[in-house]
């Protein structure tokens, strides 16, 4: 059994410890977990693995956040992983910092990550695992705040919450969506 788990993000040092991309961090816990390391391919970033007897292929796009459709799709082809063996890694404003919430399906929430990956799969019938990161910002500086770094108090927990989200996705491997959500979310 082959699995995608894809984090999220945006390539370039001066993104590289924000917000948004929490979702490249968590893969990187990922790849070390499984003692992998990434190497440049075709749309970004891979490492390969295996967990419990099951080949996970963890990706960090290069598309940039807004076409990383493109991306997943291409690998989910090219490996053959089907649908229920994808999860995809993002950050969420509308969940409190640090929040773990994995959903099988749903909206894009407003993400343009999902958004674009919604669009190239053409469905919304794929695992996502949100990362709280709150929504502490002034109207009209929502960008500011998603390509903001981390403030103290987050940059003190973010690694725990890096870990409990990495357990998760490998939970996802093995345990499956309904056990994973029911053992992990909110936590």
């Amino acid at each position: 059994m082959k699995y995608l788990i894809v984090g999220l993000g945006n390539k370039g040092a001066e993104y590289e410890n924000t917000r948004h991309n929490v979702g490249f961090k968590v893969a990187d816990k990922i790849a070390e977990t499984l003692g992998s390391t990434f190497n440049t391919t075709n749309f970004g970033w891979m490492a390969e693995g295996k967990h419990k007897g099951r080949k996970v292929f963890v990706l960090k796009p290069d598309t940039y956040m807004n076409l990383s459709g493109n991306a997943v799709k291409y690998w989910m082809q090219k490996e053959n992983i089907p649908l229920e063996n994808l999860l995809v890694v993002t950050d969420d404003l509308a969940l409190p910092f640090g929040t773990l919430r994995l959903k099988g399906k749903g909206s894009d929430a407003g993400h343009n990550g999902l958004k674009n990956i919604i669009e190239v799969l053409q469905t919304q019938n794929y695992a996502r695992l949100r990362f709280g990161i709150s929504a502490e910002f002034s109207e009209g500086r929502q960008v500011d705040y998603v390509l903001g770094i981390w403030n103290t108090e987050e940059s003190e927990k973010i690694s725990e919450r890096i870990d409990k989200f990495t357990k998760a996705s490998l939970s996802f491997v093995f345990a499956g969506l309904g056990n994973t959500m029911s053992a992990f979310n909110g936590k």
